[in-house]
């Protein structure tokens, strides 16, 4: 059996560089922070904010500036598109069901991709945010299942600016928010920040997952607050497409 660490196919750095010059199409990106260079070719978790449908496009933009080709946990719905879904598998992403039992399977494949030297991207809110203020939801667990799984590193990358690039309900009313974007081009921030600290945690003890989880969110919210000065509590760009649920809302948990 081939143990050898997984590269990233032909196939999705041209992708990477393509989405460069999208991005530098419809906006300004301005990327900061890094990741050890230890940590670049995995194993590693890079767990992001998700704040719009361009999300993708910015953070593969983002990722080739710092030198790392990550497999992206994407919902199972473009992996079902006639030609984007095969060139998701070819490209080496990896299927999220979500709200199926195929979910554990997702986390599953994931675990054994980052145990053998991958980078993977996640969404830990699983979902596009839909916080009153676009801050980070409370999370789900299973970007701290992967952690625990693996052992992996976790780096928080918090982004912001992508949301004026296209509207949530893409593709309804994308070509009017790119003709928009193509003419004022917003700047568009991505930061990778520090990895998040989860030694001391015990997997399988009573709450460990959402401890982990909580900190994680609490890491992307704290790499997010310089991207958005401001912009220190509601966003100057309304998408009016976009729902609202508090529901969901996050509540800092410092100390741990």
């Amino acid at each position: 059996m081939d143990t050898s660490p997984w590269r990233a196919p032909l196939l999705w750095r041209g992708a990477q560089t393509l989405a460069r010059a999208v991005v530098g199409l419809v906006g300004r990106l301005e990327v900061t922070g890094d990741v050890p260079a230890d940590l670049r070719r995995g194993p590693l978790i890079l767990a992001a904010n998700h704040i719009s449908p361009f999300d993708p496009v910015v953070l593969a933009t983002a990722c080739r500036a710092r030198r790392i080709a990550p497999r992206i946990m994407a919902t199972g719905g473009l992996f079902r598109a006639p030609v984007i879904g095969a060139l998701m598998r070819r490209a080496g992403h990896i299927r999220v069901d979500r709200g199926t039992t195929g979910v554990h399977r997702s986390l599953e494949i994931a675990a054994a991709a980052v145990s053998g030297g991958s980078v993977v991207l996640v969404y830990p809110e699983g979902r596009i945010g839909l916080a009153p203020g676009m801050w980070p939801e409370r999370g789900k667990t299973g970007t701290a299942r992967l952690a625990f799984a693996s052992g992996a590193a976790v780096v928080p990358v918090a982004q912001w600016g992508s949301h004026e690039v296209l509207p949530y309900r893409a593709p309804k009313g994308m070509l009017r928010g790119l003709a928009r974007a193509l003419r004022r081009r917003p700047v568009i921030r991505v930061h990778f920040g520090a990895p998040v600290t989860l030694h001391d945690l015990r997997p399988g003890t009573p709450g460990a997952a959402r401890h982990a989880t909580d900190r994680i969110i609490d890491a992307i919210t704290d790499t997010l607050a310089p991207l958005r000065p401001y912009e220190p509590d509601l966003p100057r760009h309304v998408d009016p497409g976009r729902p609202v649920d508090a529901s969901r809302a996050h509540r800092r948990h410092r100390g741990g």
